[in-house]
């Protein structure tokens, strides 16, 4: 059973105070959630204003099923954060 995983580094210029950072996070992690039923969790920098990284996960019974919902869901992100999206890296285990 194959578990996909991907990292997004997002770096967000425009963010003055942690709220206006959680907002854009929130947006992310609830479209993903909603859209392809992922775990979506923020890994590393909580306490900077304009820059965040965020954890996506999915379990399935197929690589292949995984690998076409890590797309959508890095397609999604993309869409939403525009070149806000600095890095991504998917691993399969």
């Amino acid at each position: 059973m194959p578990v996909g995983v991907m990292t997004l580094e997002i770096r967000i210029p425009y963010a003055h105070s942690l709220k206006e950072k959680r907002a854009v996070l929130r947006k992310v992690r609830e479209r993903l959630r909603n859209r392809f039923n992922v775990a979506v969790a923020e890994l590393d920098h909580q306490d900077l204003w304009q820059r965040a990284t965020l954890g996506v996960v999915s379990i399935s019974s197929s690589r292949s099923s995984l690998e076409t919902t890590l797309r959508g869901a890095l397609a999604e992100s993309e869409k939403i954060l525009g070149p806000d999206l600095a890095e991504h890296w998917v691993e399969f285990l």
